[in-house]
């Protein structure tokens, strides 16, 4: 399960309406779908648990009650909390982890293949020998090891996923950055003068933002899935923590007298992995459309 590079041409200026406008989107459900999906994901994990205020560690007598029961939309589970409280506030800290594990990848990894790419020779080797390394390992045993070593919680965690992904960030970088150092405007950039650094940041980086944007949807469904994972081992997330992937790991001892316990939380985690795929799909083809015309 990894977010393999996807390299993309670099859309022409002036694409943007034309990438988003209703009629090509109109010709796309299935992108329409995933965006909106996405932003209700977004809608129900950041103003859900203001709409229904609860605690949802609250435990009470109406245990493992089905789903549409009166007062509880989704049911209880064994200890009697309700799940709908528990999917709304569960989501929040599942998803945190996910963007912020996701954003510190690419930061780690747009710089260190953007400087491996840019100044070449020792450089490139040391760096991307260093990625190799963690290229090497199977992508959950790299998150467990790192969780095993340094223990559970939102920033090991969010560790763990960053030090996983920046390896696909910097191969995809560094083969971009090399295409972009030859070009033209790169030169007449050294030939004023402007350092290595300024060169990256002002004229490279602007023009990777496409691909960028595409990597980091698709390592978003990535994310979700291994902190999901993480939380079901119990090496994720604090045990107190009602995440997805801990409601599983609960609920799954009840699977057959109530399987919703399980599915509800593993089909919105997959749902959200899901429409990720599809969003970066969606981007892929609007950037490469862009670059076309």
């Amino acid at each position: 399960m990894t977010a393999a590079p996807l390299p993309l041409p670099v859309a022409a200026p002036g694409t943007v309406a034309r990438r988003w406008s209703t009629r090509r989107l109109a010709r796309r459900p299935v992108a329409v779908v995933a965006w909106v999906t996405l932003v209700l994901y977004a809608v129900a994990v950041l103003l859900g648990p203001l709409l229904l205020p609860g605690d949802p560690l609250a435990q009470s007598s109406d245990q493992l009650l089905p789903l549409g029961s009166p007062g509880h939309l989704l049911g209880t589970d064994d200890l009697g909390r309700d799940q709908l409280l528990r999917v709304l506030h569960g989501g929040r800290p599942l998803l945190l982890v996910t963007v912020a594990g996701t954003l510190l990848a690419a930061v780690v990894g747009v710089a260190a293949g953007m400087v491996a790419g840019y100044y070449g020779g020792i450089t490139d080797g040391v760096v991307m020998r260093a990625m190799d390394v963690v290229l090497a390992f199977p992508l959950v045993l790299v998150a467990l090891l790192m969780v095993a070593m340094l223990g559970g919680g939102v920033a090991n965690t969010t560790f763990a996923i960053a030090l996983s992904q920046a390896p696909y960030f910097a191969r995809l970088v560094r083969n971009l950055t090399l295409r972009e150092r030859a070009m033209d405007y790169v030169r007449a950039a050294r030939a004023l003068g402007f350092g290595g650094p300024t060169v990256l940041v002002r004229e490279i980086l602007p023009n990777l933002r496409g691909a960028l944007l595409v990597q980091t949807t698709s390592t978003l469904a990535v994310a979700a899935g291994l902190a999901s994972a993480l939380s079901y081992l119990g090496l994720g997330l604090a045990a107190a923590t009602p995440d997805w992937g801990y409601m599983v790991k609960v609920g799954q001892e009840f699977v057959f007298g109530n399987p919703e316990l399980v599915l509800v939380p593993g089909l919105l985690i997959t749902g959200f992995a899901v429409a990720c795929n599809f969003a970066g799909d969606d981007l892929r083809d609007a950037y490469a459309l862009g670059a076309s015309r």
